[in-house]
């Protein structure tokens, strides 16, 4: 019996080796998932939130706020407070500020996290600027409201939460001008 020829061996091997990397593709947004999980982190909020809640008054939870522009992103963007202390159940609100420095319009989305990750299924936002596109015109300014509830069955150990949101560029997908022509018809 012969050996198989080298060239055989070496396309086999890479072969292998295609079909490992497809299915590890596949595999990456579970373990994604399960990373985030396990580490606490990249905690994301559900929807818009309609209900209501009996405020808890016997604790508070304090609730940071942060705000990041990604790469390429030049519009000023932060919150009106570092933080606020809040009464799980209670409905409370937080300003965003947002300024378009440019000369041209621009349309921004913002993704929001929680942290930590595990407190994220009880951070419910009644109203939020991050449910929508945001467009500003030149020089334009505004403030954004975000609303939300601190469930009370957050867990007791839970002092200290993060909401924080990334605001992103997306122009090139969804330019201005073409949102205000398909709105005025």
């Amino acid at each position: 019996m012969t050996n198989p020829s080298p060239n055989k061996r070496l396309v086999t091997r890479l072969l292998l080796i295609v079909v490992v990397m497809f299915a590890f593709g596949f595999a990456l947004v579970p373990l994604y998932t399960v990373m985030c999980k396990a580490f606490g982190i990249n905690g994301k909020t559900g929807d818009a939130y309609e209900g209501s809640q009996v405020i808890d008054q016997s604790r508070r939870v304090r609730v940071q706020f942060l705000s990041t522009n990604a790469v390429d992103m030049v519009w000023g963007f932060y919150p009106k407070a570092e933080q606020l202390e809040v009464y799980p159940g209670a409905v409370n609100e937080m300003l965003f500020i947002a300024q378009n420095p440019t000369d041209k319009p621009m349309t921004a989305q913002a993704v929001p996290s929680i942290s930590p990750g595990t407190a994220a299924v009880y951070f419910h936002k009644t109203e939020c600027f991050c449910f929508t596109q945001q467009v500003l015109q030149p020089g334009q300014r505004i403030e954004m409201p975000v609303r939300f509830i601190v469930d009370r069955d957050l867990p007791k150990d839970v002092k200290h939460l993060t909401l924080a949101y990334t605001l992103f560029d997306i122009t090139a997908r969804q330019p201005p001008a073409a949102r205000v022509a398909n709105n005025g018809g």
